[in-house]
């Protein structure tokens, strides 16, 4: 991994450490945020790494439907659903229930 790689991986750690218990984010979201508005992947694979750090709520990250589409990546295939759920989020089908109302925007809820 090349250095600004590196730099933009623990921007977005930065942001999703951000997002609250309860809440979730997209991709996309993030990585608009960040001003790289067609990075959404870069965040995904930022997301893959971050399983190495206790300190990075992965699993309140979601596709732009709220669909759990990096649960694979947690080992467990339940535990993104189970770590959700836990917050009090409701998951049906691979899909955050009312995910509009559990969306949390860093562009709006966020200065940079």
């Amino acid at each position: 991994m090349n250095e600004s790689n590196t730099n933009f991986f623990e921007l977005v750690y930065q942001v999703v450490r951000l997002i609250p218990r309860g809440r979730v984010c997209t991709y996309g979201a993030i990585a608009s945020y960040l001003g790289s508005k067609g990075s959404a992947r870069m965040v995904g694979w930022a997301m893959n790494a971050a399983h190495q750090y206790n300190d990075i709520p992965a699993h309140r990250v979601v596709n732009r439907k709220g669909l759990l589409t990096g649960k694979a990546h947690f080992g467990d295939p339940g535990l993104m659903q189970r770590l959700l759920e836990g917050e009090g989020i409701e998951v049906s089908g691979d899909q955050v229930v009312d995910f509009e109302e559990r969306f949390w925007d860093p562009g709006k809820n966020l200065q940079l």
